[in-house]
């Protein structure tokens, strides 16, 4: 296992691998949507191109990167293929949360297969109950994106009383045997995600695989290596925001390849590409979009600079990270919606590709990770000097 650590490729290495996939991908998206699922051949091209293990510790052969390679890949990839993309988002986000348990979940997870991948479902859907040693879970939980290639199990949401009576949302890993999948996954946009139903019943889980879902692993960390000083939020909302990033600047390349050869034949400026509203759009829509991505990469950064050094992110950065990143979805789809518009009546033709990358960045922008709606009041207050609400995401007390 570990002597991938001496196959470490650089930054660039790895993102360069991502972007010459762009083409590839692209002519595969439209079966993609239709399959409803990544094909393996796709998931084993990004296993042998190394993404599945920029976030995943060294001791199991990953490479402990700064989690921006992990987004810069992402951000690539969705240029091509929205629903591939997403899968490498959620599979290779999930090595990271192994890094924040106690080391024997990464041995009953990698021992045999450090490829081994895992999905997830947050969202508590089913129950959980408190018993001696761990928990009992139940029910069904949806829209677990790749699931079927999570040889390695899954990780599942559940909110359960602490101690003291007070609910707390926990993370809990489940094996692949003990979970099936139910395949209710037909939607109008990610279609390709294959974000299918798990089917859990009466599964006990041990109490070392299990975390309250928080910035921090507060069970474990000072016990880790750096990368995982990372807050998990800022982690997994930034790797989500690249992905849509990437989508909305597919949707600009798509829109360049549209416009450049098009004549206007009922106005006077003739060729499309001197029509001023058709450059006025795309030079906004590209404002918008360097905009998300200078965001994204930038958050991430700065909490690097601390995590990189063996220090916790202070508070003030994990909360504007963590508010800023959720900006992204409506951002990007306000872009995309923006030069789709210019389209007209050849943009709504199911075979032109940038209805279906306007629907996926729809339903991207609809992901939890991205709810501006009501997040500007945290950054905000907490600019402010008001104390952060009870309970938070952050683990500060009042």
């Amino acid at each position: 296992m570990n002597n991938m650590t001496a196959q470490i490729p650089t930054e660039e290495e790895i993102v360069e691998r991502a972007r010459k996939m762009i083409p590839w991908l692209r002519e595969k998206a439209e079966a993609v949507e239709k399959a409803r699922m990544v094909p393996e051949d796709t998931i084993q091209a990004f296993q042998d191109a190394g993404f599945f293990r920029i976030l995943q510790p060294k001791r199991w052969g990953g490479y402990e990167m700064n989690p921006n390679v992990l987004n810069r890949v992402l951000i690539e990839l969705a240029r091509g293929c929205p629903s591939s993309a997403w899968n490498v988002m959620v599979l290779g986000v999930h090595p990271f949360e192994v890094g924040l348990l106690d080391s024997v979940v990464g041995d009953e997870l990698w021992s045999e297969d450090d490829s081994a991948l895992i999905s997830s479902s947050y969202a508590p859907f089913g129950t959980v109950k408190v018993v001696e040693g761990g928990y009992i879970l139940n029910g069904e939980w949806l829209t677990s994106s790749g699931c079927d290639h999570a040889a390695g199990g899954a990780f599942l949401g559940g909110r359960v009383a602490d101690s003291e009576g007070n609910m707390e949302f926990r993370s809990f890993w489940v094996q692949r045997s003990d979970f099936t999948i139910e395949d209710d996954w037909h939607v109008v946009g990610l279609a390709g995600t294959g974000s299918k139903k798990l089917l859990i019943n009466e599964v006990f889980v041990p109490a070392y695989r299990s975390h309250v879902i928080g910035d921090y692993c507060n069970e474990t960390h000072g016990h880790v290596n750096n990368l995982y000083k990372m807050p998990f939020f800022g982690v997994f909302y930034s790797a989500v925001s690249s992905v849509i990033i990437g989508m909305a600047k597919g949707m600009a390349d798509l829109y360049i390849e549209h416009m450049v050869p098009r004549q206007n034949l009922n106005q006077a400026v003739g060729a499309a590409v001197n029509d001023p509203f058709i450059k006025g759009k795309l030079g906004e829509a590209q404002a918008k979009i360097t905009g998300a991505e200078a965001r994204v990469l930038m958050n991430t950064e700065e909490a690097w600079k601390y995590a990189s050094k063996g220090e916790l992110v202070p508070t003030d950065v994990r909360v504007r990270t963590f508010a800023t990143n959720q900006f992204t979805g409506g951002d990007c789809f306000d872009a995309a919606h923006m030069i789709f518009k210019k389209t007209s009546t050849r943009g709504v033709w199911l075979s032109n590709p940038m209805q279906r990358q306007l629907r996926d960045i729809l339903v991207g922008a609809n992901h939890i990770t991205q709810n501006q709606d009501n997040i500007g009041e945290l950054l905000g207050g907490q600019m402010l000097g008001n104390p952060l609400p009870q309970p938070n995401p952050f683990g500060v007390k009042a």
